[in-house]
């Protein structure tokens, strides 16, 4: 008999906002947010979700959208599910829940997505210090491809992915990101050398009951304002998976997640049509509303017997994952190479966030030679299915990371040739990114030694 269809446990109008949803929706971890819906193991079940911004960014001729954009949103995710075995029995403290990803893609209708970049006094990015300006592109899904009139002349196969999957935190493991994230966010930003690099990023982002969403919990009542006020943000990855934005987690994955609440309270968002290893860009994937259809196994015991803490307490683990067997598939590629040497040659010590950093910056100098401006190679290596590496991490004083590019995504000829790539007017790769104007006050950084940004 012919397996049945997949029962949808959470669906999305698109043309709704997420507190307007029928399942509500969430954007911050906290334990005690409510399960909206029961899965058993072995089940089949689709998850739809909203673009991780809750449609505040429209297929629009305007980048104001992205520079205006409260953060205090991120993410609207769906869930949390609360597993049960085959029995009926929830998945408990101490397990370890295996999801599979049998089934992924954009939601009927809304076959669309955009990448950004965030303004410097908002957000920033990995390169905030060279790109202050909030920018974006649209992208357009042909099946399994993605072209962006913004960025002509390329097109890539999508390696689709949810970039963010968890399960919900228990009180103490909440408790500890919040007194580690704190300690972060009142530290000396001048003691912190890597801050000297990356530029003006948030060092944390805190707990703020602003635009919290906590699912089926009522904005405004007693509870909520509790919860509101030590609910974690959903900005970086954690013990419990959360936002990792790895690529890999495609059809065919599984993702083994610790559990630290009864149910384990899966959720999932921030679905991806594509992305660059790092994200570089911040806003940098190709967003897009999306849904998943996965099924859930219980390991009971699995935490104590296959995750080894690392960390003072048996709560500091990590997930591991099965890459799927699905993915875009490149022969030739062309690499950058980056060392711990920042633009003003200063030297770092085994710096791999340096090191990656100044193999962006000689990619995007490079490709710009092709035609392209600065933006629209920064978006592109944030989006498209680049890869990078810590290619050395052992050799003082330098750290050494790769950033690989396939050349086939291109409608030309990117490697190094005799005879040089030629300039002018006729090589420009027009319309250019849509672009707002920085009004900040903060310096911007040059390249010396490469044509300026």
């Amino acid at each position: 008999m012919a397996p049945s269809t997949p029962r949808v446990v959470v669906g999305i109008d698109v043309k709704k906002r997420p507190w307007e949803q029928l399942v509500p929706l969430h954007n911050r971890w906290h334990p005690d947010i409510p399960p909206v819906a029961d899965v058993k193991e072995g089940e089949l079940v689709r998850v739809e979700m909203v673009d991780w911004t809750g449609g505040r960014v429209g297929d629009n001729n305007s980048a104001e959208d992205i520079k205006s954009l409260d953060l205090t949103i991120t993410h609207y995710l769906s869930g949390p599910l609360r597993v049960l075995d085959t029995d009926g029995k929830p998945a408990q403290p101490g397990d370890l829940l295996a999801v599979e990803i049998c089934n992924l893609g954009p939601l009927p209708g809304d076959e669309w997505g955009y990448t950004g970049t965030f303004d410097r006094e908002n957000g920033g990015g990995f390169l905030t210090d060279h790109f202050p300006c909030a920018t974006k592109a649209i992208w357009y899904f042909e099946g399994i491809y993605a072209y962006s009139p913004n960025i002509p002349g390329v097109r890539f196969p999508g390696l689709t992915h949810p970039g963010i999957f968890g399960t919900a935190p228990s009180h103490d493991l909440l408790n500890i990101w919040n007194e580690r994230e704190r300690k972060l966010a009142e530290t000396d930003t001048g003691s912190l050398k890597l801050c000297e690099v990356v530029h003006q990023r948030p060092l944390a982002s805190l707990p703020t009951p602003k635009n919290c969403l906590l699912g089926k919990i009522k904005e405004g009542s007693p509870e909520w304002q509790k919860m509101a006020n030590e609910a974690a943000r959903t900005i970086p990855g954690r013990e419990n998976g959360g936002n990792c934005d790895i690529k890999n987690l495609s059809r065919g994955s599984k993702v083994y997640l610790p559990v630290f609440v009864e149910g384990a309270n899966l959720s999932t968002g921030d679905m991806h049509f594509s992305q660059g290893d790092g994200e570089v860009s911040f806003c940098g994937a190709i967003e897009m509303s999306g849904f998943l259809e996965l099924k859930c196994e219980i390991i009971r015991g699995g935490m104590k017997e296959y995750l080894t803490p690392m960390g003072p307490t048996p709560l500091h683990v990590n997930p591991i994952f099965e890459i799927g067997p699905v993915e875009p598939r490149f022969s030739e590629w062309l690499v950058f190479e980056g060392i711990s040497v920042d633009e003003a040659g200063q030297q770092h010590y085994l710096d791999a966030t340096v090191a990656y950093k100044r193999a962006v910056l000689n990619a995007i100098d490079y490709l710009s030679g092709f035609g392209y401006s600065k933006e629209q190679v920064y978006i592109l290596l944030s989006c498209c299915p680049c890869e990078g590496r810590i290619s050395g991490i052992v050799d003082s004083p330098n750290a050494v990371a790769t950033l690989a590019i396939p050349t086939a995504i291109f409608d030309q000829d990117i490697r190094p040739k005799a005879k040089k790539v030629p300039k002018g007017p006729k090589v420009r790769r027009s319309p250019d990114v849509f672009r707002c104007t920085y009004d900040g006050k903060l310096p911007v950084t040059k390249n010396p030694g490469g044509t300026q940004i």
